[in-house]
C-alpha cells in the first residue's frame, strides 16, 4: 500500500499546521510547496493528499494527479426551503448584476470575489474582474444566532465545532455545545442531499425562530477545522482530496474541475 503525503501551500495557516502534525504523527510524510512550481518527483504522486485554499488546489492539482471532492455547484439551491430557511438561486454574476434589491452573493466554490450582503447588483465586481459566465448563489438575507462547522464522511458527522455566535467568532466542540444533539439530528437530514463521501458542511440555528438551516457547503481539503477533532478532520481530508485514479465511481461527479482536467 502506498504511503500518504499530505502537501500543503506555501501560505501556513494553523489548521495546516494542526493537520501536518497529525499527519506526521499518524506516520504520513508531509511536504510544503515553495511556490506554484510542483517539483518533478512529486508529480502524479501515488499517495498524494492536499490541504490549500482553491486557487492554490487548482494550481498543482493536476501535476499531483489529485482528485479533488466538493459539492456541485448548485448544491445549496436545489435544497428544499425547510432545510435552508431561506430562498436561494444558482444563477450567473451576470444575472446577479441585474439585482435591484440587498441580497447575500456568493461563489458556490471558490473565492474569485468576497461572498457578502450587497445592497444591489451593481456593487459585484465587473466582467473585467470577474467573467460574466461565474456561477454565483444568490440568497435571501438571514441571521444566524450560532453556527456550526461539520466534517462528513460517508454521510455522517465524522467531527463538529461550533465557530460563530451571533456573528462573533465563539468556538467550542460540538460536544460541549449545548445544542448539540439538535445539531445532529439536522445532519442526519442531508445524506440524501447529493453530497460526496467527504465534504464539510456549515448549519445554523436561525435568529429569531430558532429552526436549523444549512449555512453553506464547502470542500474539506480547504476548510478550517475550528475546535473539531484534528484526526478526523484529517481522516475526511484525505478522502477529500487523494489520488484521481482512486476516487470512487460515486465520487466522480463531485471532482473539481482542476481534478478533471489532469
Amino acid at each position: 500500500m502506498t504511503a500518504r503525503t499530505l502537501f500543503l501551500q506555501p501560505r501556513h495557516t494553523a489548521t495546516g499546521r494542526v493537520l501536518a502534525d497529525t499527519a506526521r504523527r499518524r506516520g504520513l510524510r508531509v511536504e510544503t510547496f515553495q511556490d506554484r512550481r510542483t517539483p518533478a518527483a512529486w508529480r502524479a504522486h501515488p499517495g498524494a493528499a492536499l490541504y490549500a485554499g482553491p486557487q492554490f488546489a487548482d494550481a498543482v492539482a493536476g501535476e499531483l494527479g489529485l482528485g479533488l471532492l466538493e459539492a456541485a455547484p448548485g448544491w445549496l439551491a436545489a435544497l428544499p426551503r425547510e432545510l435552508t430557511g431561506r430562498d436561494v438561486e444558482l444563477t450567473t454574476v451576470a444575472q446577479a448584476r441585474q439585482l435591484r434589491r440587498p441580497a447575500f452573493v456568493k461563489p458556490p466554490n471558490d473565492k474569485s470575489f468576497p461572498a457578502r450582503v450587497y445592497p444591489d447588483g451593481s456593487r459585484l465586481p465587473g466582467p473585467d474582474a470577474v467573467d460574466d459566465a461565474t456561477p454565483v448563489l444568490v440568497s435571501d438575507i438571514v441571521a444566524f444566532e450560532v453556527e456550526y462547522r461539520l466534517f462528513l464522511l460517508d454521510g455522517a458527522v465524522h467531527a463538529g465545532s461550533r465557530y460563530g455566535r451571533r456573528g462573533a467568532l465563539d468556538v467550542a466542540p460540538l460536544d460541549d455545545d449545548p445544542s448539540r444533539d439538535e445539531v445532529l439530528a439536522f445532519a442526519a437530514r442531508l445524506p440524501a442531499t447529493g453530497l460526496p463521501s467527504a465534504i464539510v458542511v456549515d448549519v445554523g440555528r436561525l435568529a429569531p425562530d430558532g429552526t436549523f438551516a444549512v449555512i453553506e457547503a464547502n470542500a474539506a481539503w480547504a476548510s478550517g477545522h475550528y475546535a473539531c477533532d484534528e484526526d478526523a478532520v484529517l481522516d475526511v481530508v484525505l478522502r477529500a482530496a487523494r489520488p484521481v485514479d482512486s476516487v470512487g465511481h460515486r465520487d466522480v461527479r463531485f471532482l473539481r474541475a482542476a481534478s478533471r482536467a489532469s
